[in-house]
């Protein structure tokens, strides 16, 4: 049960970078740091989406609208963190 314990932990931190670079990415392109016309940042940026949309799309439903500021990341890495949480506290249950 150790191995699983720590297969999940290692998934969920796999999937907060994933969320982290997709934020940052995000940053830079709205900053004009990347270019959407390269082909390289267009498929990387079209990836994430596409790998991310089916985390966020059912929280963006949920939340109401805020002008062009989307939570749904944060919601995600907050859901993320609370889960390692409660997955670190009851690591006994693993053993």
């Amino acid at each position: 049960m150790t191995s699983l314990f720590k297969i999940i932990m290692f998934i969920l931190s796999i999937a907060q970078t994933i969320i982290l670079i997709h934020i940052i990415m995000s940053w830079l392109i709205n900053f004009g740091v990347l270019n959407m016309g390269q082909p390289i940042v267009a498929q990387i940026w079209d990836g994430l989406n596409r790998l991310l949309e089916p985390i966020y799309g059912p929280i963006r439903r949920a939340l109401p609208q805020m002008g062009g500021l989307d939570l749904a990341p944060l919601i995600v890495i907050l859901g993320i963190f609370s889960l390692r949480t409660v997955l670190i506290n009851n690591a006994a249950a693993f053993y």
